[in-house]
């Protein structure tokens, strides 16, 4: 655009050019032919009388200039009052007679002449200044169709950017799409599946069902023709029954008559008794005076020297201090009305302690009911719980410390001691009391020193909704289970590791590792 508008405004210069040298040369045209046809139209005047004369006009069109050109055309009789004819010369029609001056030259082709020439000039300038135009529109044509093509490939890229984010947020979406489509279809393959696998569970447990149905109809007449079996048995029965019933009216009635006669016989033998009980008051009478006897001479049986030596003792310190320092089973006097056995340490941080707990080997069973806990099980010379109401007992006449030992499947020794020891009650339900903890059994107690209640399988007095004593086996004071179970299950070597039902101390082996033996005693505080 901008080249074509540079060559409209030179177009347009040089036409105003060449209409300014057209205007300058009509202008001296015109003055010459002023001159002329004054001349002319004197001529003209003076011809007209005589007769009409004519003229010729030529006409040129050059771009936007005409050019008029008048000829001179004459007749004979204009010609001859204007001219002289000599004699000898031959006429020329087309020559014109003039008084003065004598006619001047004919300009007209030269200026034709003239005026091409310009034109050529002119012509020669325009096309100078067009090609001048051409070459200085090359660079900024060249720099315009660069920033168009640029302009347009830089539309191009952001209409090609524009389809590629459109296209990849639809392939984004479609994607999505995809993605719920195949999760909604893998979902309901699932569904299927479960469905599928319901029903065929539903169709197992209705073949089951059928079949159990088939054999409780089976086993419906089977019983029919049991009962029907038994009826007449039954029948059957009666009828003997009646039969023996008979028999043994009578035979009644014949025993009567014998028991009269064994009356009088036992009325003979009552007298008879009287007899042999004064035999015996004699005998007892006299075993009484050989004991007086013994007794003034200072001899007296070892089973009752024997009874009055255990009714002393309330415990094994007791024992101990009395003289007796080995271990082995002893009778103690729990209360003065009931004695009890037990085994006794004498030798352990001074002895004088007595037994309540002992595991070693696994063979007695410590899932045991709360009676059973209650009242003691096993043998006190081995394996054996002594039993809560003992314990509530000994731990009711006087303050006792605990000492708890523990051995584990390496062979190693330790124990964790309490001052204080006691256990409430069964209405209390043998609530554990504990104070003062040391030893070599873990920094802290594994007991539960604010104290726990005790709680079997068949009693749950935990602070869990788990049941501690079906959980983790045996009676035992869980509190939340606790970290501590002296009477779970025993495991054997190989098998003690990773138990949490076994029997565990945790702050000694941890939660569960189930140890190889475990002894609880107890002995008065003030024992020295």
């Amino acid at each position: 655009m901008l080249w074509w508008t540079l060559a409209y405004r030179s177009l347009c210069l040089a036409a105003l050019l060449v209409v300014a040298s057209c205007i300058g040369s009509e202008q001296k045209r015109a003055g010459d032919e002023g001159s002329r046809s004054t001349s002319g139209r004197t001529s003209t005047t003076g011809s007209s009388t005589g007769g009409s004369s004519s003229r010729r006009y030529h006409r040129l069109q050059h771009g936007q200039c005409t050019y008029t050109f008048i000829l001179p055309e004459g007749d004979g009789n204009a010609g001859a009052s204007c001219r002289e004819t000599k004699a000898g010369t031959q006429y020329n029609a087309n020559s014109l007679q003039r008084d003065a001056p004598p006619p001047e030259p004919d300009y007209s082709n030269q200026k034709i002449q003239q005026l091409e020439h310009v034109m050529e000039n002119y012509t020669q300038w325009l096309q100078k200044i067009e090609n001048y135009i051409k070459e200085s529109m090359k660079a900024e044509m060249a720099q315009l169709q660069q920033s168009a093509v640029h302009n347009r490939t830089a539309a191009m890229l952001e209409m090609g950017t524009n389809l590629l984010s459109q296209t990849a947020e639809q392939t984004r979406k479609l994607t999505d799409v995809e993605t719920q489509v195949l999760n909604q279809t893998s979902r309901l393959e699932i569904q299927l599946l479960e469905n599928s696998l319901s029903t065929n569970k539903l169709e197992k447990q209705l073949m089951v069902q059928t079949n159990e149905i088939s054999k409780l109809h089976d086993k419906n007449g089977f019983l029919e023709l049991k009962m029907q079996e038994m009826e007449s048995r039954h029948r059957e029965e009666l009828e003997v029954l009646r039969e023996e019933k008979s028999n043994l009216q009578a035979l009644v009635i014949r025993q009567s008559g014998v028991i009269l006669e064994l009356e009088a016989q036992l009325g003979k033998a009552s007298g008879n008794s009287t007899v042999l009980q004064k035999q015996q008051q004699d005998l007892m009478d006299t075993v009484h005076s050989l004991l007086n006897l013994c007794s003034k001479d200072g001899v007296v049986p070892n089973s009752t020297k024997q009874a009055d030596e255990e009714k002393k003792f309330r415990d094994c310190a007791d024992l101990y201090e009395a003289g007796f320092q080995k271990n082995g089973v002893y009778t103690i006097n729990i209360s003065p009305q009931e004695t009890k056995k037990v085994y006794c340490n004498m030798e352990t941080a001074g002895g004088g302690w007595t037994v309540i707990q002992r595991r070693e080997d696994g063979s007695v069973d410590f899932q045991r009911t709360w009676k059973e806990y209650k009242m003691g099980f096993g043998s006190v010379s081995a394996e054996h719980w002594l039993g809560n109401e003992f314990v509530y007992m000994l731990t009711s006449q006087r303050q006792y410390a605990l000492r708890v030992e523990l051995t584990d499947w390496d062979g190693h020794q330790a124990f964790s001691q309490y001052d204080r020891f006691h256990i409430g009650s069964e209405k209390n339900k043998y609530r554990l009391s504990l104070k003062s903890h040391s030893g070599t059994a873990g920094r802290q107690s594994s007991l539960v020193i604010h104290g726990a209640d005790f709680s079997t399988k068949d009693m749950d007095n935990d602070n869990c909704m788990c049941k501690c004593a079906l959980m983790l086996t045996g009676g035992w004071w869980f509190d939340a289970c606790g970290p501590s179970n002296l009477n779970g299950m025993y495991y054997t070597q190989g098998q003690h590791v990773g138990k949490l039902n076994g029997i565990k101390w945790h702050y000694f082996k941890g939660p569960s590792y189930s140890l190889r033996a475990t002894a609880m005693m107890i002995r008065p505080l003030d024992f020295s």
